[in-house]
């Protein structure tokens, strides 16, 4: 038997399988988070957010170009390179699982006995294939992101230790050390991740090469590995590029060379340092040093990949995240600067007060000719603190999420017990635990569920209780998929076969358990309210115990070879393995992976982009409303003349930079500000220092807060002088005539302009952020029409959002008097809206997809929602009833019938009251069915916990869904629906029996 044969063949079998697999399943264009940043990168090379992605980006654009300039299957080419290499993974993981395999089972060449032989390419296919279905990679593996091809270097290097293993005898086996070295300094280009795998490898080549192994021994080679580990992060990937930032300022400061002459100087002496120390290690036979040094060389080669950034950035690309062009800001780039620090070992719990602060290092920023100061790092002295701090964010909102999850009162103070608590059960329980059991014991929905411990919303379910009683949020769900624990069961038998068998080996799979899962969490010390689920970065966690499912099949085979031929027992214990967990886990999982049909991200952000006028400037906040925009813009060419300032970054002296110039065919931003205004270290925070005055326009406004003048400043107590903001009643002064000829608003409107648009500033400070977007309001005047998409929050409209009018997905900003019926951001521009939503706007095939994800049912569905209902009711209000139907059946006609979440349902009632109220009964009596069916089951369910006496009730869905069925009741009978109005107000006396409140 050809055992290498079987074994190659064999696991290109698998990657076949997984290659299908994703590409059935992949999603045609852009995701939601990164991903629409990302490809738009890779398109066009640009620089992606810190710690950047350079080598990712390159092999991107290298796939893409399959598009052959069909510029709307780039999307799907970037998604594809995940694809492909997600089924490379499964391939080196097949052949890890069948290397440790044959370790166990293969001694001597007469034990390659055909039982052996298809036990072991058993246990490699239902290793490989349970991990090719699991939950978190299989999410992975159908995007353009990261996590993909760092999934593949960490197969790569693992499964490139064990061939050194294999033939660590022969002569030149240390090459594979060498490829080892270059893997990971080429995977820093894509994610850190891969670098876990290396205390894994020092446990290795310890065993391999050691004469006598000791525990001793074994300790000390786990810490030589997590040195290593950390000599790498810290001394090559961070050192390197710090060392050439301070060689460069001494060559420029001081010797008057020009900027990059230190930088290059640098690392051309530790590159001849490097090649030197091989040649003496050569020359003195130290064999130890050797290795070493290559291996230093190599993973610099691989690391090298960083040339791009700094290239792309001087090419000063559109995506330019944090303009990383010099050493410096290279360094900060690297270091995630912008992203703040977290305390590992000591630091402050969440209520500590600031009592003294301290000066670091300075801050360096290029200047015109030299290096300037810009600033020192400044570190708060705390008056609480702790050792291995765990509850520690003072970020809004995360104080009151500890004193809920800790179930601390107002003004108590957290203890250690508390801090330890927090870590075990949020840190460690329900932000890893609980995505160990999704993908190995079954997952709920696809709810977001790290926020709460009650509930069942985005917890593990295993399926087994048949009887528990579910509400329609699980049992309606597409990621309702129940594994009956059969995958964690597997596992544990194979992990506990491995350590008898082999403890070396098993140690070496457990520790990288532990490192690419537990060590993870300590690493990163996540502070509550997360923006999503962090399960992807633990699939390298889930990696490792898909290993020991595959070694399960041993166990099951030596199981029944108590009672079948070996040969018959290997084949069966197969057959059942394969049935029973992967298998299984496609059947499962297979519909709520299935993207093959969404397309929410892509017409979400084409939606956003077409509700603005020409030459528009359009503010963005978060991730999911300006990635895929830029997107959409940068690839797909679509609407290039809007300006898109995502207020998030604007913050950033590089990003205000950015927008003072053009982008595509978007004109400069109206900034005026030149660059020393605002360049880091100054006018950070603009504090407000009441001046008595009553108002000023936003122009004078701007002046005074940007006058380097000391009149036009306050002076502090420690001597400091600065500018202040002296009032917050806030005016901008409307030429009529001037609005009418911008085209801003028609002839026939302009009786309704407000020559004096008044509003009061919301906070007590101008961030940097505030300050750009004063400068654009102060001197924009109305020669561009500018838009807030829907998910900025109030905050961050500068207290103006009585003049912000709804034309679809965003807000525009338009000088009419104010309507005071309505609430702020309540008006519409109704006619515009209205043929928008009719015959402009895009749906994401939400009505038929496949698989709608967390973020298109629990972010964009109620948002649209809430469109299509302001949108009826205001055509309703201005009597435009036959348009309002119009509007009402367009909605049924694109949106789901599900309701996955209460929003919804809210929306949808009043969807009821105006198909009634139109006159379209049919629809009304449609909408009503679908609301029943939820409310029924939102009750029920909670009477179902009520009856066996639980007390983790939700009492506002209880109150919510008798309210509404209420409220049907009487809309029903109001609009002569008797057998339905009957019916539900049946349905809510019953309840009311049930739960006590009234009797029969």
């Amino acid at each position: 038997m050809n055992y290498n044969k079987v074994n190659n063949y064999t696991g290109w079998l698998a990657f076949l399988i997984a290659l299908i697999t994703y590409t059935l399943t992949l999603e045609p264009s852009v995701s939601f988070w990164d991903c629409g940043e990302f490809i738009a990168c890779i398109y066009r090379l640009q620089v992606a957010h810190q710690p950047g992605a350079p080598l990712f980006t390159m092999i991107g654009k290298v796939v893409t170009l399959l598009s052959l300039g069909d510029n709307t299957k780039v999307a799907y080419w970037a998604n594809m390179t995940s694809a492909i290499a997600s089924a490379a993974t499964i391939l080196f993981l097949f052949w890890t699982i069948t290397a440790l395999a044959k370790k166990i089972l293969i001694k001597k060449a007469e034990d390659l006995t055909l039982a052996n032989l298809i036990a072991i390419m058993g246990a490699g296919m239902v290793g490989a294939l349970a991990y090719t279905y699991s939950d978190s990679f299989w999410f992975s593996a159908v995007e353009s992101e990261v996590y993909a091809q760092s999934s593949l270097c960490t197969a790569i290097v693992f499964w490139a230790i064990l061939k050194w293993d294999a033939h660590a005898d022969e002569p030149n086996a240390d090459k594979w050390i060498v490829f080892i070295a270059y893997v990971m300094g080429l995977s820093i280009g894509i994610h850190l991740l891969n670098l876990l795998v290396i205390p894994p490898i020092a446990l290795i080549i310890y065993f391999r090469r050691s004469k006598n192994v000791t525990t001793l021994g074994s300790i000390g080679a786990f810490f030589l590995g997590c040195v290593i580990l950390g000599a790498i992060l810290w001394g090559i990937i961070q050192f390197s590029v710090k060392g050439a930032a301070f060689t460069d300022l001494f060559f420029v400061n001081t010797l008057g060379f020009g900027f990059g002459s230190g930088a290059i100087t640098f690392f051309l002496l530790l590159f001849a340092a490097i090649v030197a120390g091989i040649y003496y290690s050569i020359r003195q036979k130290r064999f130890v040093l050797n290795m070493a040094l290559i291996c230093t060389a190599f993973i610099f080669f691989g690391y090298s990949s960083f040339v791009m950034i700094v290239i792309r950035a001087k090419a000063g690309t559109n995506l330019n995240n944090s303009d990383p062009r010099d050493a410096f800001s290279l360094n900060s780039y690297l270091n995630r600067d912008q992203y703040g620090e977290t305390p590992l070992l000591y630091g402050n719990y969440y209520d500590a007060k600031v009592v003294d602060q301290t000066q670091g290092a300075n801050i360096y920023r290029k200047g015109k000719t030299k290096y300037e100061v810009v600033g020192r790092k400044i570190s708060g002295v705390y008056d609480h603190n702790t050792v291995f701090p765990r509850m520690f964010s003072q970020q809004p909102g995360d104080p009151e999420f500890y004193k809920g999850w800790s179930q601390l009162g107002d003004n108590q103070s957290p203890t250690f017990a508390d801090n330890l608590g927090f870590f075990f059960t949020w840190q460690i329980n329900q932000m890893y635990t609980r995505y160990f059991l999704w993908n190995f014991v079954g997952r709920a929905n696809e709810m977001d569920g790290q926020l709460s411990s009650k509930g069942i919303d985005g917890s593990w379910i295993s399926g087994w209780n048949f009887s528990k009683v579910l509400p329609a949020s699980v049992t309606q769900s597409k990621s309702y998929n129940r594994l009956y624990f059969l995958p964690l069961i597997l596992g544990l038998l194979g992990a506990i076969y491995h350590f008898r068998r082999s403890q070396q080996d098993a140690g070496v799979v457990g520790v990288l358990f532990f490192f690419t899962g537990l060590a993870i969490v300590l690493y990163l010390n996540q502070d509550p309210l997360q923006p999503r689920e962090r399960d992807y970065a633990y699939t390298g966690s889930f990696y490792a115990f898909a290993i020991w499912i595959g070694l399960g099949v041993l166990f099951v085979a030596e199981q029944l070879s108590k009672k079948e031929k070996s040969k018959n027992a290997a084949i069966l214990a197969t057959v059942v393995c394969l049935s029973l967990v992967p298998v299984l886990m496609a059947g499962q999982e297979w519909d709520d992976h299935d993207r093959s049909t969404k397309l929410t991200a892509h017409d979400m952000a084409y939606n956003y982009l077409n509700s603005c006028a020409p030459n528009a400037i359009l503010f963005t906040y978060a991730d999911n409303d300006t990635y895929p925009i830029w997107y959409l813009q940068e690839v797909e060419n679509v609407r290039p003349d809007v300006r898109i300032i995502n207020l998030s970054l604007l913050g950033t002296d590089w990003y205000i930079r950015q927008m003072k110039t053009k982008m595509n065919q978007s004109e400069a931003a109206p900034i005026t500000m030149p660059d020393e205004k605002f360049k880091m270290g100054v006018r950070d925070m603009i504090y407000y220092n009441d001046a008595k005055i009553p108002g000023m326009e936003v122009k004078n406004l701007f002046d005074y807060i940007t006058s380097d003048k000391k009149t036009d400043m306050v002076q502090y107590q420690n001597g400091d002088m600065a500018n202040y903001l002296p009032t917050k009643n806030l005016a901008i002064r409307v030429n009529a005539d001037e609005v009418i000829k911008t085209g801003t608003l028609p002839a026939d409107k302009k009786a309704q302009v407000d020559s004096l648009m008044t509003f009061v500033y919301p906070s007590d400070y101008v961030t940097k952020e505030n300050l750009a977007l004063l400068d654009i309001m102060a001197h924009n005047g109305w020669k561009r029409p500018i838009y807030f998409s829907l998910t900025v929050p109030t905050d961050n409209m500068l207290g103006m959002e009585r003049y912000m009018y709804n034309e679809g997905f965003a807000y525009h900003l338009l000088p009419l008097k104010v309507d005071t019926a309505l609430r702020p951001l309540e008006a519409d521009n109704t006619q515009l809206m209205y043929n928008n939503v009719m015959s402009k706007f895009k749906w994401g095939n939400m009505k038929h997809a496949n698989y709608l994800d967390h973020e298109s049912l629990t972010v964009f569905y109620p948002l649209i929602s809430t469109i299509f209902l302001n949108l009826t009711q205001n055509l309703i209000r201005e009597n435009h009833p036959d348009l309002a139907k119009n509007v009402l059946e367009k909605y049924d006609e694109v949106m789901p019938a599900t309701i996955p979440v209460t929003d919804i349902a809210i929306r949808k009632y009043y969807m009821v009251a105006s198909a009634y109220s139109v006159n379209d009964t049919a629809l009304a009596n449609k909408l009503t069915g679908q609301l029943y069916s939820y409310l029924t089951d939102l009750v029920h369910y909670n009477y179902t916990l009520f009856a066996a006496g639980k007390t983790d009730l939700n009492n506002h869905d209880i109150q919510l869904g008798m309210s509404m069925l209420n409220g049907l009741a009487g809309l029903t009978r109001q609009y002569n629906q008797p057998a339905l109005s009957n019916k539900f107000a049946g349905q809510v006396k019953d309840y009311e029996v049930k739960f006590g409140v009234s009797k029969k």
